[in-house]
C-alpha cells in the first residue's frame, strides 16, 4: 500500500460563517474553486485559517463532507488533529473515506511538557487505528499555538517506522533553519507557511508551501513555484504577505476574500477571533484589494 505524494502551492482556506455560526457552504465552495482555478495545487481545509479548533466534531465532519462533495478530494488535505485521540482517529478515518489526499494532524496540545515518547505513542496509535483507511499523514508544527515542536529526531523516527503513511509536515513556526533540518529527512516533505520560501524551495528541498495569504493572490505564488528565480514575482508575494501580516492574519485574509467576492459574510469569525474593527486602519488591506482588482 502506498499513498500519493503532494506538493506545490496549497492555500490554507478560511471558513465563511453566518451570524448564527453556521457554515455558508456556497461561499466556501466558490472560494475553493477560485483558488484552484487561479493556480493552487491543493487546498488545506480546516486548518488554523479555517478556524477548525473553534468548531465542534459534528461541524468539522459536515464541512469535510461538503468540501469533498463540491471539490476534488485529490486536491485537498484536511486538518484532523485534536487534543483527544478518539476524535482525531475518527476525523482521519473520515478524511480517507471522503477521498482527501492527506490529513494534517496537530500534536495533542493540552498536556505540557510532554515527553517525546508520549508524542510518538500518540501518533503511532493514530497510524495503527487508521490502518484500514490509510490516508497520508502530515505533521502540523505550530509551536506558537500548541506549545509543542516536533523534533527532527521524532519526525525521522515516525517516517522510518511508518514510511507508507507519514509523508511530511507543515511548519508554521517561521523558523527556516528548523524547516531545513526537517527537509533533510529522507522522504519527508516539508511545507513552510510562507509562500516567499517558494523562491528557495529547490535549494532548501521544500515540497511547496501551505499558506493563509495564498488565498489572496494564488496566481503569483503559482508563478513563483514554477519559476523560482522570478525576482519580480517574489517581490510581489512578499509585498502582499507583509501588508496582510500588519493585521491579525485570519480576519485580514477573510476581509480580503470578502472584498474579492463582495460578500460581507467573510467578515464573520468565531470567538475568540474577532472581526477587524471598523476603526482599525485598513488602508494597506484596501490598497491590496484595489491592486488585485485592477489586474484581475
Amino acid at each position: 500500500m502506498t499513498v500519493a505524494k503532494i506538493g506545490g502551492v496549497i492555500a490554507a482556506v478560511p471558513t465563511p460563517f453566518t451570524e448564527n455560526r453556521t457554515v455558508d457552504t456556497d461561499a466556501f465552495l466558490e472560494h475553493g474553486r477560485w483558488c484552484l482555478a487561479k493556480g493552487c495545487d491543493l487546498l488545506n481545509v480546516l486548518g488554523t485559517t479555517g478556524e477548525a479548533n473553534s468548531l465542534s466534531f459534528s461541524q468539522r465532519r459536515a464541512l469535510m463532507a461538503t468540501a469533498a462533495k463540491g471539490l476534488d478530494g485529490d486536491r485537498m488535505m484536511v486538518g484532523t488533529g485534536t487534543p483527544d485521540l478518539e476524535t482525531t482517529i475518527a476525523l482521519t478515518r473520515q478524511a480517507h473515506e471522503l477521498g482527501y489526499a492527506a490529513a494534517l494532524i496537530l500534536p495533542p496540545y493540552y498536556y505540557k511538557p510532554v515527553q517525546e515518547e508520549g508524542l510518538f505513542a500518540w501518533f503511532a496509535k493514530v497510524i495503527q487505528e487508521t490502518a484500514e483507511t490509510p490516508i497520508a499523514v502530515y505533521l502540523y508544527n505550530f509551536p506558537q499555538l500548541t506549545g509543542i515542536e516536533f523534533s527532527p529526531a521524532l519526525a525521522a523516527k515516525l517516517i522510518q517506522l511508518f514510511p507508507e503513511r507519514i509523508r511530511g509536515a507543515k511548519d508554521s513556526s517561521g523558523n527556516l533553519d528548523y524547516a531545513r533540518q526537517l527537509a533533510q529527512i529522507p522522504g519527508f516533505a516539508v511545507f513552510p507557511s510562507n509562500e516567499a520560501t517558494l523562491a528557495s524551495a529547490e535549494k532548501d528541498n521544500f515540497a511547496g508551501c501551505i499558506s493563509a495569504t495564498v488565498n489572496i493572490d494564488p496566481q503569483s505564488s503559482a508563478r513563483l513555484w514554477k519559476n523560482q528565480s522570478d525576482r519580480a514575482t517574489l517581490d510581489r508575494v512578499r509585498h502582499i504577505r507583509q501588508a496582510i501580516a500588519a493585521h491579525p492574519l485570519i480576519p485580514s485574509v477573510k476581509y480580503l476574500v470578502g472584498k474579492r467576492t463582495r460578500n460581507a459574510i467573510w467578515n464573520n469569525l468565531l470567538p475568540p477571533n474577532l472581526k477587524i474593527a471598523e476603526t482599525e486602519r485598513l488602508d494597506t488591506l484596501d490598497a491590496i484589494a484595489a491592486e488585485l482588482t485592477s489586474v484581475a
